[in-house]
């Protein structure tokens, strides 16, 4: 069966002597893999059609296994993001994070809008930490472990949300404060910005100017908070860790 597809590269291995498998998102079947044939050859039209984050249309050949790819043609290059290593280490690290929690042939439009909207945003020049950490809240969901954020996660709607606690799986009120040891302040502001990251589509907001420390105290929030309930290694983040490192 013959299907045109849009979808966009989340990665490539090697596959043979001239072929690789590439891992797509795409809008009409979700999560898919298909073999791109002839793909490591330099001068191959599949070579450039099949470089990593590229917005294309596709036709596949679908059957129960490995799809193959027949021929393509690229919508959006999305070549600023490869050009830049740092770019590069952040959408890694948001495909990876995808293919780990959405199972295959399961499509969502809304999940597809928002990565392809997110690499739009990078390529202008938005900051890219904090459409990573948008984009990154919108997987928990998916994946059925985000925190709450709306009110005390022990049901304290009428007190104002103090801090973040990672071993309580979201925010807390003031009198639930001093029961934590571990947790995160927040003040009204960061905890509204920590709402409208997880809450709110990437495509409704134009402006991103986050303060640094805010984006600072957010970060370290999800890393804890992965790390304890989403039980999936990332290899692309540890580069995208040390890649901070060296900013």
């Amino acid at each position: 069966m013959f299907e045109k597809v849009e979808g966009i590269v989340l990665r490539t291995t090697d596959y043979g002597e001239t072929n690789k498998i590439v891992k797509l998102y795409t809008k009409e079947y979700g999560l898919i893999s298909a073999v791109a044939r002839g793909a490591k050859k330099s001068k191959s039209r599949m070579a450039a059609i099949t470089q990593p984050f590229i917005y294309g249309s596709f036709l596949i050949q679908l059957g129960k296994g490995l799809g193959t790819i027949h021929q393509g043609e690229i919508l959006h290059s999305m070549r600023k993001i490869r050009e830049d290593i740092m770019l590069t280490a952040y959408v890694s690290y948001m495909c990876e994070l995808l293919s780990k929690i959405v199972n295959e042939k399961e499509p969502s439009t809304g999940i597809f809008d928002e990565l392809y909207v997110s690499l739009e945003r990078m390529t202008e020049g938005d900051p890219p930490l904090a459409i990573t950490m948008m984009f990154e809240l919108k997987m928990y969901y998916v994946g059925g472990f985000s925190p709450v954020l709306n009110y005390c996660v022990n049901g304290h709607t009428d007190r104002p949300v103090a801090a973040f606690s990672v071993t309580e799986g979201g925010v807390i009120c003031d009198q639930c404060l001093y029961r934590v040891e571990d947790h995160f302040k927040l003040t009204p502001q960061l905890h509204n910005v920590l709402k409208i990251m997880s809450q709110t589509s990437i495509k409704r907001i134009r402006n991103l100017n986050i303060k640094k420390e805010s984006l600072t105290v957010i970060r370290e929030i999800l890393d804890q908070y992965y790390e304890r309930f989403g039980g999936m290694p990332i290899k692309s983040k540890r580069f995208l860790d040390q890649m901070h490192l060296l900013e």
